[in-house]
């Protein structure tokens, strides 16, 4: 795929279909590129994560969340300060979703969506990381505003993309 927005539109209209196909979803077509593919799914799964993290507001604030946790074994800095430090959970959330959007936004480290230099691919890893913590807050301390988001799973609630 050769335009800029193909492979996002691609991966839109295969969710649409159905999201709950995720092996279809996650498969890319013959001789896409696999840092495209990953960059687009990345991008898709922070604007889903965004309508999730609007909803956890009601009940996800520094009085009850004040770290960010996923179990009671981790406490995630966060890495929007200067020196990383600890946030309020929905405070992580907004750094957090804030600095991918920069990131996979910039056209230093992706001035193009057809192709991606190795380099820049490599800035994925992080950025998926930190996302899929605030997934695993979500759901392990909001499970019921992650359940009712949508009466039919999002991408972002099923998908195993890491």
């Amino acid at each position: 795929m050769d335009s800029t927005l193909a492979v996002q539109q691609y991966i839109q209209q295969l969710i649409r279909k159905d999201p709950s196909a995720i092996d279809d979803i996650l498969t890319p077509p013959d001789s896409q590129d696999e840092g495209v593919w990953k960059y687009e799914h990345l991008r898709q799964f922070c604007m889903e994560l965004n309508a999730i993290a609007v909803r956890l507001q009601a009940e996800c604030n520094a009085e009850t969340c004040s770290q960010m946790t996923a179990t009671e074994q981790w406490i995630f800095l966060c890495a929007a300060h200067k020196t990383p430090k600890e946030c309020p959970a929905i405070d992580y959330t907004r750094h957090t979703l804030d600095g991918a959007a920069c990131l996979l936004n910039s056209y230093k480290y992706f001035p193009s969506r057809v192709s991606i230099k190795e380099s820049s691919v490599g800035k994925l890893g992080s950025v998926c990381r930190r996302v899929y913590r605030i997934f695993s807050h979500a759901y392990f301390h909001h499970r019921s505003v992650l359940m009712k988001s949508s009466p039919k799973p999002t991408y972002a609630s099923v998908s195993p993309f890491s």
